[in-house]
């Protein structure tokens, strides 16, 4: 019933099977051979993989090599809001650990609001082990580590689930590995969302949720599958649904084409399943009651982001961070760069439809086909188009307004025919390096080639990364603790954003000792609990005033109208200090229009400081 069926595993040690002729000879070399018998080197299993582990390592260090040679200096030329938010979710694991803070929601950002962190990634099993990095090296190299990691660490974990239980060449595993993890749309998540290409545990989970269909301890088997649920839920929810979606989908496909085998599966699947539900439903239970009814939670994604949707051309086309990519002619085929779950181009395209014609008569390639398809089309989003045409309402439109659904992002779904892609190369060169026939050197040949052809114009590159604004001395220094008290809060200029986060990496280097308003996150419309989602809390009269400044650098003539708005608000955020680097873009029309609001400020260090202390005390 799964891909299993097709291999027979080898033995631990295959090339030196106990009792062979050469373990004989081996033992009567005389003592003076001895030692040099000792030291012939064999290239066994456990060195081909350790081979392959650091094949996979160094990539990912050559991929990220660009923001590992500045971590706290460089970043993603684009969307650099991403970085700093995880970077603050890493901070936040640091005030967990050490201080017994409360990990699923916090008021360090958002004040006094706060946030829902359940409800926004706060990546709690990837921060916590990364504490000891976070307090020795600071939340910028933790944010690198764990983009190398993830990296190589999906590309080894589906190597090791491919070669222990689907193939018998390691070759064909470790291509089917590379593919998982350096895939085009791994590639374009690396430079922001760490929770998303971090999922080496997402094998694993597959593997153990086929392992049911034919266990013989479903109770024990189910246990395990639960804590590895527990663990992806603090990782991503979303690609956690997506696996268990896709789990379903391919096991439905496999029963359409053998009903007998539902016989013998439906009941250690039936009992493993049950008991998974009931204990990680019991670990979770109160985590996901935060996420779903807590303080500031919502409900359904942003319309910004809802009806994201992959355009039909670019299955057909290179992802930008790779050798035959192209981000100008990229521009319209998906939501941004960050979003490139769709990008194959047409050499592998070609080759995936080809393997799945040439293994045809296999259940299992025939179900991964119809699994693949079936997301490919769902990640289309509301609306198919071409070449950024629309051409037809898409099925998604009938699923978006489900629940858990409408939390998903559509343009995601591909990440799921990425696997099923990577397993199918992995199938294919297994099939062609176990022919025993005349030809086989010939189809060996060809394979190679095939894979050259349809895998070298999707190759990594390193990761782009530009200078960012360092965080101020008047931050590293602590001169802050001077005026911000602990139910305090510290105002940056621009006041803090989807669109302005250096706010955020501030308040991240120093492990969070300050609070501030505003920030990137999601959070309900208005701050209302059960809203629809938005980027961002409340409308800010003052932080519109200030993102406008600060993009066009014309200063404003304010009334006391507006004056009186922005203090009210100011008293609301219980701000100590307003803060404006002297490095900010446009910081002298910024300058100007606060000292209209709160009066004259005056330099300290690399900053304009305002403290406002006196007119933000609701005491007075």
């Amino acid at each position: 019933m799964t891909s299993a069926e097709a291999r027979v595993d080898s033995p631990p040690d295959a090339d030196t099977p106990t009792g062979s002729p050469q373990v004989a000879d081996a033992d009567r070399v005389t003592g003076a051979d001895r030692p040099a018998a000792r030291r012939r080197w064999r290239w066994t299993p456990r060195r081909q993989d350790l081979a392959v582990h650091g094949v996979f390592l160094l990539a990912a260090v050559w991929v990220t090599s660009r923001i590992w040679a500045d971590p706290a200096g460089r970043v993603a030329p684009l969307y650099s809001s991403d970085p700093a938010q995880v970077q603050f979710f890493l901070a936040h694991s640091v005030r967990v650990v050490l201080h017994g803070e409360f990990p699923f929601y916090t008021d360090q950002f958002n004040y006094p609001d706060g946030v829902n962190l359940m409800a926004n990634t706060a990546i709690l099993a990837l921060g916590i082990p990364m504490v000891p990095i976070t307090l020795l090296f600071g939340p910028a190299v933790s944010f690198v580590t764990l983009v190398t990691l993830g990296l190589a660490g999906t590309a080894a974990a589906w190597y090791h689930v491919l070669s222990r239980h689907v193939v018998r060449t390691r070759l064909a595993a470790a291509v089917g590995g590379w593919f998982c993890g350096f895939s085009p749309a791994m590639l374009s998540h690396a430079s922001w969302h760490p929770n998303i290409i971090s999922q080496f545990l997402l094998p694993f989970i597959v593997w153990r949720v086929l392992v049911l269909t034919r266990a013989t301890r479903p109770v024990r088997d189910g246990a395990l599958l639960a804590l590895l649920v527990t663990v992806q839920a603090f990782i991503n929810e979303e690609i956690l649904l997506f696996t268990a979606l896709a789990c379903g989908v391919f096991l439905l496909a496999v029963l359409a084409q053998r009903r007998e085998l539902w016989s013998a599966a439906w009941r250690p699947l039936g009992a493993g399943l049950a008991v998974c539900g009931v204990l990680a439903g019991a670990l979770l239970a109160y985590p996901l009651w935060v996420q779903f009814a807590g303080p500031m939670a919502y409900h359904g994604l942003s319309d910004t982001v809802r009806d994201y949707g992959n355009d039909i051309a670019a299955f057909f086309a290179a992802g930008s961070p790779t050798l035959g990519g192209n981000e100008r002619a990229n521009v319209n085929l998906a939501p941004n760069y960050s979003e490139e779950n769709a990008f194959f181009g047409w050499s592998l395209s070609l080759l995936a439809v080809g393997i799945v014609v040439w293994l045809r008569r296999e259940i299992v390639v025939r179900a991964l086909a119809a699994t693949g398809l079936f997301f490919a089309v769902l990640s289309l989003g509301e609306r198919v188009s071409w070449w950024d045409r629309d051409l037809v309402t898409g099925p998604w439109e009938l699923l978006v307004r489900l629940p858990l659904l409408d939390a998903v992002v559509p343009t995601r779904f591909g990440l799921i025919t990425t696997v099923v892609i990577g397993v199918l190369l992995s199938l294919a060169v297994e099939r062609a390096w176990s022919l025993r026939t005349a030809e086989r050197r010939t189809v060996r040949t060809l394979t190679v080639a095939g894979l050259v052809l349809a895998l070298l114009p999707i190759a990594p590159l390193p990761l782009q990364a530009t200078t960012r604004p360092a965080v101020p001395r008047f931050i590293t220094a602590d001169r802050w603790r001077d005026y911000v008290g602990p139910d305090q809060t510290l105002v940056a200029v621009p006041v803090t954003s989807m669109g302005n986060t250096n706010a955020m990496r501030w308040a991240a280097s120093t492990n969070l000792d300050f609070k501030i308003p505003g920030g990137y996150f999601l959070a309900p419309r208005n701050g209302v609990t059960g809203d629809p989602g938005r980027f961002g809390g409340r409308p800010s009269g003052i932080g519109d005033l200030l993102a406008e400044v600060a993009t066009t650098g014309r200063t404003p003539k304010l009334d006391d109208r507006q004056r009186r708005r922005c203090l009210d608000e100011l008293r609301h955020w219980r701000a100590a200090v307003v803060v404006l680097p002297l490095d900010q873009q446009n910081a002298e029309p910024l300058r100007r229009t606060v000292e209209q609001l709160v009066g004259p400020g005056r330099q300290e260090l690399d900053v304009w400081l305002w403290d406002v202390r006196t007119l933000t005390d609701r005491s007075a």
